[in-house]
């Protein structure tokens, strides 16, 4: 792996990096291909590897003991994979997987506890991105609780939009209807909606944005507030 990976990478935490701190951490990162469904982690197993997504969207899910799980956070080209690990654990009670298939680097988690040992600026930057995504899991909380389907849906959709190339979104219902923990029929009259709305455009397997204007106005506050966080 050659020492420019700040500036080939198109994650935008290693794009990021120094050069002292992309040279630190560069041989130990193996690119792949991130395909839908591959499992990042699993819930309360030793994570092996951390995942800096160029491409595609993992989805974080917390999982109950008798309903199935819902999605707490989405991670995509802004960030990395394994909070765990970087708020020094070994494992998680989530799982995350790709949602969105694409391309990324890993590194073990290892070799990044000793990357970090040795950069306190490394540490730091992945610290910063570790709070930003729980201010994200806590948007997620409150927008649960206190808005609308279709609004939850809005936020959900430009959060996609923000981690993808282009207006089209490869999103099922299923994914959907796991992101917004309701069933299928909910999630095709929240859609509906929004389609009416003249916001998107509900395709067979994929959603296109046609106004987003229109859908940061829908989502009624749910949107915006890790956006900042995230950028800075």
């Amino acid at each position: 792996m050659p020492s420019t990976v700040s500036q080939s990478s198109e994650n935008r935490i290693l794009s990021s990096l120094s050069k002292e701190d992309a040279n630190l951490i560069a041989p130990a990162l193996q690119q792949l291909n991130l395909p839908l469904r591959k499992q990042l982690e699993s819930r309360n197993r030793r994570i092996e590897y951390v995942y800096f997504i160029d491409h595609g969207i993992a989805s974080v899910v917390a999982n109950g003991s008798v309903r199935g799980g819902i999605e707490i956070g989405i991670i995509g080209r802004e960030g990395v994979t394994g909070l765990a690990v970087l708020m020094g654990a070994e494992r998680s009670p989530h799982e995350t997987y790709m949602q969105v298939g694409g391309a990324g680097r890993r590194v073990t988690a290892a070799s990044l506890r000793e990357a970090m040992s040795q950069s306190k600026s490394l540490h730091q930057v992945l610290l910063r991105h570790g709070y930003a995504f729980t201010i994200q899991m806590a948007q997620t909380a409150l927008a649960n609780g206190r808005h609308k389907l279709e609004e939850r849906l809005a936020r959900w959709l430009l959060m996609a939009h923000d981690r993808v190339a282009g207006d089209e979104l490869p999103l099922t219902h299923e994914f959907l209807s796991l992101m917004l923990g309701v069933r299928r029929s909910g999630v095709s009259v929240a859609l509906k909606i929004l389609e009416r709305e003249g916001m998107v455009k509900a395709r067979r397997g994929g959603v296109v944005i046609t106004d987003r204007d229109g859908l940061e106005e829908c989502a009624n506050g749910a949107y915006c507030r890790p956006e900042p966080e995230l950028r800075r």
